[in-house]
């Protein structure tokens, strides 16, 4: 199991999904948000929105999230953490392609990460922050 104390600011980032249910838009259809987050802060460092009927997000959408979590930390990380449970080839890829090692895990590792990340996100979303 992971501990935020256990890890530098920066040093390693989280990809996470944020919400349970698809985000519905009018125009565009259903979306997931994929998330960055820094392991040791718990800050969001970035986030993609990718449609439902994406298995994963793709090279470009990968490219944005990566280069959002360098813009907010002036650095790529050592290390990105994927749960097991994420689709994530591409990104994985792309993480690689920057000098990023990739470390899979069991989602109950990452999970105290990604269940505030989520009641965050929810709470947010409750009080009419997406629609």
């Amino acid at each position: 199991m992971f501990e935020s104390d256990q890890f530098q600011v920066n040093e390693t980032w989280i990809v996470l999904q944020l919400n349970e249910i698809p985000i519905s838009t009018e125009t565009n259809g259903d979306f997931n948000l994929i998330a960055l987050m820094d392991a040791a802060s718990c800050y969001i460092l970035g986030t993609e929105l990718v449609p439902v009927d994406s298995a994963e997000p793709s090279q470009l959408e990968s490219k944005r999230l990566l280069n959002a979590g360098k813009s907010q930390a002036r650095q790529f990380p050592k290390t990105l953490i994927i749960p097991d449970n994420q689709v994530a080839d591409i990104l994985s890829a792309e993480a690689e392609y920057c000098g990023i090692e990739i470390v899979r895990a069991p989602e109950d590792h990452p999970l105290i990460f990604i269940s505030e990340a989520r009641e965050g996100f929810q709470e947010h979303v409750g009080k009419g922050g997406m629609h």
